[in-house]
C-alpha cells in the first residue's frame, strides 16, 4: 500500500510505535510490528468456526451458529498488550485496526458470507463516559469497513454493571451479568444473522447475557466474535 507523504511526514514528527514491545512502526505498519504480529498466538477457529473450543462454550447456552477468536489471551503477554492498549490505555485505534485485520484474515474463508449485521457488546453509558468509546465498537468499526456489514449499536442496552468480571468465577460473573442488557428496536435486526463482536472472551457470560436478549428479536440467528480468547 502507498504511504503519502503527509503520512510519512507526520511518522517523522510523531512515531507511533507497537503496542505489544514499543518498537518504532514503519509509516505502511498499523499498531503492530510484522515481528509482534508474527508470534501471536493465533487460534485455528477460521478454520473450523462451526465447532472449537470458543463455539463450545456456548453450547446450551444459546443456538450458536459459529465463534472464532484471533488470538488466545493470556495475561501478561503480547497478546494482553494489545487489549490493555484499547481497553485501559485510551488508544480505540487499536481496537479498529485489529478489527481490520482480523476481518482481512477472514475474508480469506468464508465466515462473513451469510452475517447481515454486526453487534457489539455494549457499555454502560458511565463506563463509556469515562472511556471515551466502546473497544467493542471500535472492533466493529475496523470489521465493518472491510466487510461493509452493517452495525447495529443501539440494539442492546446495558443498564447496569454491578463489578468488574475480573475477579470473578463463571458461576459469580454469570450472576452479574444475568440481568445487565436489555434487548431495543428488536424489529431492525428481525430475521437478521447477527456477529456479537466482544474484545476478549473468557467464560464467556456477557455473550451468552447478550445473545439471550437478541435472541427475543423475531428470527435471528448468532454467531460471535472476539480478538482474545483465553485458553480452557
Amino acid at each position: 500500500m502507498k504511504t503519502s507523504f503527509w503520512t510519512k511526514l507526520l511518522d517523522l514528527l510523531s512515531p507511533r510505535l507497537c503496542v505489544a514491545c514499543g518498537q518504532r512502526l514503519s509509516p505502511e505498519e498499523s499498531v503492530l510490528c510484522p515481528h509482534c504480529m508474527f508470534e501471536l498466538p493465533y487460534t485455528d477457529h477460521p478454520d473450523h468456526p462451526y465447532d472449537n473450543y470458543m463455539t463450545k462454550l456456548f453450547w446450551g447456552h444459546f443456538p450458536i451458529e459459529k465463534a472464532v477468536a484471533m488470538f488466545f489471551y493470556e495475561p501478561k503477554s503480547k497478546a494482553s498488550e494489545i487489549i490493555y492498549s484499547m481497553k485501559y490505555y485510551g488508544r480505540p485505534e487499536t481496537a479498529e485496526s485489529m478489527g481490520r485485520i482480523f476481518a482481512r484474515q477472514l475474508q480469506a474463508t468464508s465466515f462473513f458470507t451469510d452475517i447481515n449485521g454486526l453487534v457489539p457488546l455494549p457499555l454502560t453509558r458511565k463506563r463509556k463516559r469515562q472511556r471515551g468509546y466502546n473497544q467493542a465498537e471500535e472492533i466493529a468499526v475496523g470489521i465493518g469497513k472491510e466487510t461493509g456489514i452493517p452495525i447495529y449499536n443501539k440494539v442492546l442496552k446495558r443498564d447496569s454493571f454491578s463489578i468488574s468480571q475480573t475477579r470473578l468465577n463463571i458461576l459469580q460473573r454469570r450472576e452479574n451479568v444475568e440481568n445487565a442488557f436489555r434487548l431495543t428496536h428488536g424489529e431492525t435486526i428481525a430475521h437478521k444473522h447477527l456477529l456479537l463482536i466482544d474484545d476478549v472472551v473468557t467464560t464467556g457470560s456477557t455473550v451468552i447475557a447478550c445473545a439471550q436478549q437478541l435472541m427475543k428479536a423475531d428470527d435471528v440467528k448468532i454467531s460471535v466474535l472476539s480478538l482474545g480468547f483465553t485458553k480452557p
